[in-house]
């Protein structure tokens, strides 16, 4: 499912159920040890998606660990992304050759509780989903934008290192081509020796009960 929003240069590794009774990894069993178990369960698993991912690359198994801000730290010369909700895992990898960074996002497919709304949007975006669940009300607009700008938080951090709020960037949506762009309304000044960011661009489905989404940042140009 995530795959088909992804450029060739990515693995993804998906799952939509766990394996019974399975363990966390060597070396990552101290950060589910006080979780409970549906929280367990979708870390094992997505831990398991993503060591899957990577040995699709030539990576042998290893514990994936987190950072300061809880972001997996991947091998050297990997980028990646991972998520879960209930009823799906998922990790996305690429060689820091093909893509300075990603970010993939997967949400249940209903509406955001109420008041999560107002927190996550800035000004011209409410009447953007009105504008979307009017053309198409089968669509969840404001669980989409929720997914949306999570996966441009992960494909923003690793290139940056600072956090982005839900209110430092506009989403528009493109419904005919299922694409978005996030318009950066903050300082886009990168580690990576890259040109500031002022967008990031994604893709999106809606299919199985699930709102997934996904960022990816092309690399660099080789130093010559």
């Amino acid at each position: 499912m995530i795959e088909a929003l992804l450029p060739p240069a990515v693995v993804a590794v998906e799952a939509f159920s766990d394996l019974p009774g399975e363990a966390p990894y060597p070396g990552e069993e101290d950060l589910v040890a006080r979780a409970v178990g549906g929280r367990r369960r979708e870390f094992v698993t997505a831990r398991r998606c993503a060591r899957e991912a990577l040995a699709r690359l030539g990576y042998a198994p290893t514990p994936i660990r987190p950072g300061p801000k809880r972001e997996p730290l991947w091998p050297a010369g990997v980028v990646g992304s991972i998520t879960h909700c209930a009823g799906y895992r998922a990790a996305a990898v690429a060689r820091d050759t093909a893509l300075a960074s990603l970010g993939i996002d997967a949400e249940p497919h209903g509406a955001l509780p109420d008041g999560v709304g107002e927190r996550v949007t800035v000004a011209g975006e409410p009447d953007l989903l009105r504008h979307l669940s009017h053309a198409d009300p089968s669509v969840h607009w404001d669980r989409l934008l929720f997914s949306a700008k999570e996966s441009v938080y992960k494909a923003w951090y690793p290139v940056t290192g600072r956090w982005l709020g839900f209110e430092d960037a506009e989403l528009s949506i493109d419904p005919a081509s299922r694409t978005f762009t996030a318009r950066l309304l903050v300082d886009g000044t990168r580690t990576d020796g890259g040109p500031p960011l002022t967008a990031l661009h994604g893709r999106y489905q809606v299919a199985d009960g699930l709102v997934v989404t996904a960022v990816t940042l092309p690399a660099l140009p080789a130093a010559r």
